[in-house]
């Protein structure tokens, strides 16, 4: 008897119906596989995936299949038995929180509809999820009516795209077509940053063909926040052959959730004519939350907005969002193809949203974040961004209590950076990377690691740990044991360098 069920595509009745019995499925094996007891799986990273390969089997298309149960066995244990648990409570290492139950029920149906949001009959109806989405992300962020924005996959080409339309706009204002005449058109391209900005910024203006020589970082103060005087002075600076073609401020840094001062820079790039662009990747979360959104204020000046809802939104990876100010900011990515969007059809209302993407087929994210926020409602999301961000409050309590531990951040958003204080300074950064890297081969905690300067700005660069808490049913026991985990892994640590054997 042949292995495979007799309805398998996904799109109709019959087929959402086996979608949802192969997940059920799925789900019991899951229920039955060893998962491990801590957040990732014990072992060194090779004796982890060795373990995770045997599981799979030589690598190979077989010759007949094994069936759509027997397959999702497989990976369902693969991944339940050797992957990471982000709901686990000791999971805090970086910006990928567990998803939200509905939201990965929802990516489910989208996925099984299988619409592209390039063209109207491609997936109308994904079309209109999208816009709404993008309408109630505008609303929240106070950019006006003539705001616009579309998903991608990311906050990196979120920030691509941001600085592809500055540079566009730049070259617009100087009378060049930067679409047929290139890049090379704009003189000594320089995009302003801070010190603490995203590296996509830099891979962004070398994508661009502005070359990461383009990028300048201006300081940032005691609270890791740039600086408008730094900024202004850079800009009056700069000499002939040099052209600005944007700012990036930064909502939310990566490791210390700090907020460059918006209104600051909005003041400067518009006595300076030039485009500024605000990665909030991190930050935007903070919006839903009365308590938090006022660390926020001046995003409704920026020209363009980076978000990923895959941070603070509790969504499955990618659901990033570029928002621009203006819609005719998308001008330059206008395309006209014969097979996708003819004149005549747009002119009919059969259009998609080709123009608003440096992607053709684009799957249809916004259904899990339109079911979240239609779910959860804004007061819903608060209550979660609150809960993490007290889980931080806590732990940064808890890190400064303990004498063994030393506070190189506090919590502004969801995470808190620290250092194990060393008895011997000397090994201090190699017994912090130690620590984490016992942990991880324990499978104990799932803990971050970074480097900061731990005496003020332009003091050395230190390896740092970094607690990133997004778990919103975590608790503070929760906390206090993984901080009390992170104590025992470096006396531990300490003892085998004093022994010689670590």
């Amino acid at each position: 008897m042949s292995p495979f069920p007799p309805s398998v595509l996904a799109g109709s009745s019959e087929g959402l119906a086996e979608v949802l019995a192969t997940l059920a499925e799925a789900v019991d094996t899951a229920s039955t596989a060893r998962r491990p007891d801590g957040p990732v799986p014990p072992g060194t990273p090779a004796e982890v995936l060795a373990a995770a390969s045997r599981a799979l089997g030589p690598a190979g298309l077989p010759a007949e299949g094994l069936g759509t149960k027997a397959a999702l066995q497989l990976l369902t244990t693969v991944l339940t038995e050797h992957g990471i648990d982000l709901s686990h409570p000791r999971a805090a290492a970086h910006l990928q929180p567990p998803s939200l139950a509905v939201a990965v029920a929802a990516d489910t149906l989208a996925s099984a509809g299988n619409a592209s949001l390039d063209t109207y009959d491609s997936g109308a109806s994904a079309l209109a999820v999208e816009r709404w989405l993008i309408g109630t992300l505008i609303g929240l962020a106070g950019l006006g009516e003539r705001a616009d924005g579309v998903l991608t996959p990311g906050g990196s080409l979120s920030n691509l795209m941001g600085l592809l339309l500055a540079r566009d706009a730049t070259a617009l204002r100087r009378g060049i077509d930067a679409r047929e005449q290139g890049v090379g058109a704009l003189p000594g391209p320089v995009v302003f940053c801070s010190e603490l900005a995203h590296f996509s910024t830099h891979r962004a203006c070398a994508a661009l063909g502005l070359g990461e020589a383009a990028v300048h970082p201006v300081p940032v103060d005691e609270h890791r926040r740039m600086r408008p005087d730094a900024l202004a002075a850079a800009l009056d600076s700069l000499g002939p052959g040099r052209t600005p073609v944007a700012v990036v401020a930064t909502a939310g840094t990566t490791d210390f959730g700090s907020v460059d001062p918006l209104p600051e820079i909005a003041e400067i790039a518009a006595g300076h004519g030039l485009w500024m662009h605000v990665d909030a990747a991190y930050g935007f979360g903070a919006l839903f939350s009365q308590r938090l959104a006022g660390r926020l204020a001046g995003l409704d000046l920026a020209d363009s907005v980076t978000l990923d809802l895959h941070k603070i939104g509790w969504q499955p990876a990618a659901t990033g969002v570029l928002l621009v100010s203006d819609t005719t900011a998308f001008t330059s990515l206008d395309r006209e193809v014969a097979y996708l969007n003819p004149v005549d059809d747009s002119e009919a209302g059969y259009d998609g949203l080709l123009g608003r993407s440096l992607q053709t087929t684009r799957r249809p994210d916004a259904v899990k974040a339109a079911a979240t926020l239609l779910a959860y409602g804004r007061t819903g999301m608060a209550r979660m961004v609150d809960a993490c961000h007290g889980l931080a409050r806590h732990a940064e309590r808890r890190v400064l209590a303990e004498p063994r531990l030393e506070l190189v951040a506090p919590a502004e958003l969801t995470t808190v950076v620290f250092r194990y204080r060393a008895a011997g300074p000397a090994l201090s950064d190699e017994l912090n990377g130690a620590l984490r890297r016992r942990l991880l081969e324990s499978g104990t905690a799932l803990i971050g690691r970074t480097e900061a300067a731990t005496d003020g700005p332009g003091s050395p660069r230190r390896v740092c740990l970094k607690f990133t808490l997004l778990n919103p049913t975590a608790t503070t026991d929760d906390i206090d044991g993984l901080v009390d985990t992170v104590l025992d892994a470096g006396r531990t640590c300490e003892r085998l360098f004093e022994e010689g054997a670590a």
